[in-house]
């Protein structure tokens, strides 16, 4: 306690002014300064036992907020009755908890960033594999036919590849927060044609009809470019899910509300499992057959949700899959 310079103030002036209060009792009347003797010591003591205690406890939570500085899993921090320690307690005790959720969050955090790492890992080294592949094939292969076939699987792999990063660095960016997104006025017809802009030319390979309901006017708020890629990730998703003479059905819904746009493919629609994972990260479904990488539908939740949207999917009752986007007025 001595170490305290306020401690060792209040003990020399307590001092002095029992010093002055016991002259001046034994100045006035033996019994007065043995009486002014006897109070000074009681009182002294009394409050060096009290102020000791307090320090007791001060202390105790002190080496407690230690602990917790190292990471204690068991932290007690004992309840006291006074005034200012228990405000001090509550008040420390709030941090504690604080500290440990964000200490859990961040341990969550790194593991998920493990698994991320692992799975991104694990999606680079399937195509650079097929490649390692071709490119073997390409030179033991004296066919010009097949070798030219084999150079246009390898340009395929390289735009999955590309497409792939492109997506991982979107999503990192977003995870990171330093994505700004622009609140401007959009019309819906711009955003739907926009987002499917690169996908008409493969839709038209593959037989597949397009039909879009969607007048102009419709306006919704939000980032013309982040938006044209989510909504792109999932017409991409049910193009591939349409196959060979499929259909692709776009609608847009306008009222006091919300604006909704869905999207009704032909294709076989979800398994029941898979229902409540579609837009979870990495997640390809049951079926062993399943392509994609499991990143286009979790970035265009991220992309949609960020900007005040909703997005839902399930299997339409006529069959195949629709995706539901609704944006509130």
């Amino acid at each position: 306690m001595l170490r305290n310079r306020e401690f060792r103030q209040f003990a020399i002036l307590f001092f002095l002014i029992a010093v002055a209060t016991v002259m001046i009792g034994f100045a006035i009347d033996t019994k007065a300064g043995i009486l002014a003797v006897f109070s000074a010591v009681a009182f002294g003591i009394t409050f060096f036992v009290f102020t000791k205690a307090r320090y007791k406890s001060i202390a105790q939570i002190s080496n407690q907020i230690d602990l917790v500085l190292h990471n204690a899993d068991n932290l007690y921090i004992g309840e006291s009755d006074e005034g200012e320690l228990s405000i001090l307690h509550s008040e420390i005790k709030k941090m504690t908890l604080r500290i440990r959720e964000q200490n859990d969050a961040l341990k969550k955090e790194k593991e998920h960033l493990a698994d991320s790492l692992a799975d991104i890992a694990h999606q680079l080294r399937t195509p650079l594999t097929s490649v390692n592949l071709i490119l073997s094939l390409l030179e033991n292969n004296p066919d010009e036919n097949e070798r030219k076939a084999l150079i246009r699987e390898t340009e395929d792999l390289f735009v999955q590849m590309d497409w792939l990063l492109t997506s991982l660095l979107r999503l990192s960016r977003l995870d990171a927060g330093i994505v700004v997104f622009q609140s401007e006025q959009i019309d819906v017809s711009t955003l739907i044609a926009d987002a499917l802009h690169p996908l008409l030319i493969p839709m038209e390979l593959h037989d597949i009809t397009l039909q879009i309901d969607a007048p102009k006017g419709i306006i919704i708020q939000g980032d013309l470019c982040w938006l044209s890629q989510a909504f792109q990730n999932i017409f991409k998703n049910c193009m591939e899910s349409a196959g060979e003479n499929g259909k692709i059905e776009i609608v847009c819904i306008n009222n006091p509300l919300f604006t909704e746009i869905t999207i009704h493919d032909s294709g076989a629609g979800f398994e029941k499992e898979d229902l409540p994972c579609l837009f979870d990260r990495f997640y390809r479904g049951k079926n062993a057959g399943a392509t994609g990488y499991g990143i286009g539908l979790a970035l265009s939740r991220m992309i949609i949700t960020r900007q005040g949207g909703t997005i839902t999917a399930k299997n339409h009752q006529k069959g195949g899959a629709i995706f539901s986007i609704r944006f509130p007025k």
